[in-house]
């Protein structure tokens, strides 16, 4: 009965921390909370905070992965913890969350898990995703399975790269201006970036300092947009989406992306 008691106040604690809202792309790099490597005689039990920690998880060979957000859900205040996802923390080996959702600490708290924080830097430039699905795989003892997975990534990553550049207009590599957190898909078409902006909205003086590189494309954030970024510019706006769906396969991500980028340029 004691344990029920103490766990009552920390999952209001947790309905409290719920105003903070979760970002949708990562640029640092901590690797804080990790620990020895699990013996390699099992594969772990994985709780993640979205589906985009969920796709690093099962990419580096976990099976066994519990998503507290949906997919659906783009920030986090929209979403009410339920007494299931609680229950999935507190038999979690491992908790996966990235820095801009700190309410993953107060998942762990409110269950009284014994899980492993781990801190993930999302972020779907390829090598990035390469270092951090390896890096999981280190810490989960399923390091065959991470590299099986590597190498049909880079395969169809070349793939998709290959046949972007076969459609540049005029043969020429486009030039873009792209959010900083989808900035990867302009390196998957092998384009010019001439450009960037956000988290933040674009402001007055910056949109005039965008406009005058006339770029050819706009690669927005599908999760962060606000709206038309260039109106006038005559530049094309592609919505890019960096967050996988509820099977948690990271390469739909790049095919996604790709089939938007091909329209945008006119390749069949």
């Amino acid at each position: 009965m004691a344990r029920t008691r103490v766990r009552i106040p920390a999952v209001l604690a947790l309905s409290a921390a719920l105003f903070l809202t979760a970002g949708c792309g990562n640029d640092a790099s901590s690797t804080s909370g990790e620990g020895p490597e699990l013996p390699r005689t099992g594969k772990p039990s994985v709780v993640v905070t979205t589906t985009w920690e969920g796709a690093f998880a099962k990419a580096a060979g976990a099976e066994d992965i519990k998503v507290i957000v949906p997919q659906s859900v783009h920030h986090a205040p929209d979403y009410d913890p339920k007494p299931s996802d609680l229950a999935a923390v507190a038999k979690a080996d491992f908790v996966l969350y990235a820095p801009f959702e700190p309410y993953a600490a107060k998942i762990k708290e409110a269950a009284g898990s014994k899980a492993k924080l781990v801190e993930v830097e999302l972020d779907n430039d390829p090598d990035k995703v390469s270092a951090e699905v390896g890096r999981l795989a280190g810490l989960f003892g399923t390091a065959d399975a991470a590299a099986q997975w590597k190498t049909g990534f880079d395969a169809e990553y070349a793939k998709l790269n290959k046949e972007l550049q076969a459609g540049w207009p005029g043969g020429r590599s486009p030039s873009v201006v792209t959010q900083v957190f989808t900035a990867w898909s302009a390196k998957l078409a092998g384009a010019t970036t001439v450009g960037t902006y956000g988290p933040e909205a674009v402001t007055p003086a910056q949109l005039a300092e965008l406009a005058a590189k006339k770029p050819s494309l706009v690669l927005d954030n599908a999760h962060m947009s606000t709206g038309a970024v260039l109106p006038d510019s005559g530049a094309k706006q592609v919505k890019i989406v960096n967050y996988p769906g509820d099977d948690l396969d990271l390469l739909p991500v790049y095919r996604n992306a790709a089939a938007e980028l091909k329209k945008a340029m006119g390749t069949p």
